[in-house]
């Protein structure tokens, strides 16, 4: 594949905004179901640190529409397809499939439900959808250090996706040169997630779906590194929005 950026969308792009992984909350019903596993939701499973944080200031700059949950994914995980092996954790996988498919309605299908009517209402009337989902990683998984402070994943066989993803990463690199981007990294853009079950639904003049991962550590650490950060994934993304 060329790195040459292909065509972006030639419609004016509408912003929304998603957070999955927004918090560690568990509903007062389930909370016997984490007796054990209360450190797990201090982690990077119970919740993705700091996305919330930069999904909400993305928001309010642009004047998106965000779409978020606190709801901890050890319950359900929103950015997983049903069915798959991962959309439970080891507190809720072994629960009947009648409970487990109860938390799929109450905390699943709502947020689903609530991203996927917000995308139809512009793509039917011609309108392409840019779909930010914020994320964060955890700096090391399994013993392996991740190297990178930001990653922009996306779909290589969408040209809007590829062309926005490599124009925000030049964009981002002007405004802050010291950070690490990457694309496609820590993960593959394409595997299992709700950009991929859009990008099914809708095609590429329609819909772009773009995952933003952060580092934690710029968290972690607090200080001035983390809200510097935010700012200069806004800034970049404005410069990229301007452009495409």
């Amino acid at each position: 594949m060329s790195d040459t950026p292909g065509p972006a969308p030639s419609r004016p792009l509408h912003l929304i905004i998603s957070c999955e992984h927004g918090g560690a909350r568990v509903p007062p019903r389930y909370r016997p179901l984490f007796a054990g596993h209360e450190a797990l939701l201090a982690t990077h499973r119970g919740s993705d640190f700091g996305a919330l944080a930069l999904a909400r200031q993305m928001a309010a700059a642009f004047d998106a529409p965000l779409f978020a949950s606190t709801t901890t994914r050890l319950l359900v995980d929103l950015n997983r397809s049903v069915g798959h092996p991962h959309l439970h954790s080891e507190a809720t996988r072994d629960l009947p499939r009648a409970e487990r498919r109860a938390m799929v309605q109450a905390y699943y299908r709502p947020h689903r439900d609530r991203i996927e009517t917000a995308v139809r209402e512009v793509a039917t009337r011609g309108g392409c959808v840019l779909h930010l989902a914020s994320h964060s990683f955890t700096p090391e998984l399994h013993g392996e250090l991740r190297d990178a402070d930001v990653g922009l994943l996306y779909d290589p066989s969408r040209a809007g996706e590829r062309a926005f993803a490599k124009r925000w990463m030049r964009s981002l690199r002007v405004a802050a040169p010291e950070l690490r981007v990457r694309l496609n990294y820590p993960y593959a853009g394409k595997s299992d997630g709700l950009t991929k079950l859009l990008r099914r639904t809708w095609p590429p003049e329609r819909y772009v779906g773009i995952e933003l991962e952060v580092n934690q550590r710029f968290v972690r650490r607090g200080g001035p590194a983390w809200p510097a950060l935010r700012e200069s994934l806004i800034r970049s993304l404005g410069a990229t929005l301007a452009e495409a």
